[in-house]
């Protein structure tokens, strides 16, 4: 699986906290199960394009 999460930005965003080195495995799949119920909306709606409502 391609790496969704860019490791820095997470670190970035958590500033003051320590970050375990697995919840970028974690987060990664959850970001790309989002990414494909996302793409699964779009096609019921017979679009191709993902949109933030499909979110």
């Amino acid at each position: 699986m391609a790496d969704l999460v860019v490791k820095s930005a997470v670190k970035e965003k958590l500033e003051g906290k320590n970050v375990a080195g697995d919840l970028y495995e974690s987060l990664n799949e959850e970001v790309a199960e989002l990414l494909d119920d996302a793409a699964r909306r779009a096609e019921e709606n017979e679009r191709k394009t993902v949109q933030p409502r499909d979110l």
